[in-house]
């Protein structure tokens, strides 16, 4: 069985400081710190998977 979170190794949180405390939440796309509690959402509209954008 795959981990639906993962550690994002290295990165620090950009509200409290933390290295190693952000977590990949792939199933509800969110980013959280598990020092502090601060999440963000993931922006599944971006135009990374399509480098023609909407043409």
């Amino acid at each position: 069985m795959t981990d639906l979170a993962s550690i994002l190794d290295g990165l620090r949180c950009a509200v409290c400081g933390a290295v190693d405390t952000l977590w990949l939440d792939l199933l509800h796309g969110l980013i959280e710190c598990h020092a502090c509690g601060q999440g963000a959402l993931l922006d599944p509209g971006n135009d990374l998977d399509d480098p023609e954008g909407d043409r």
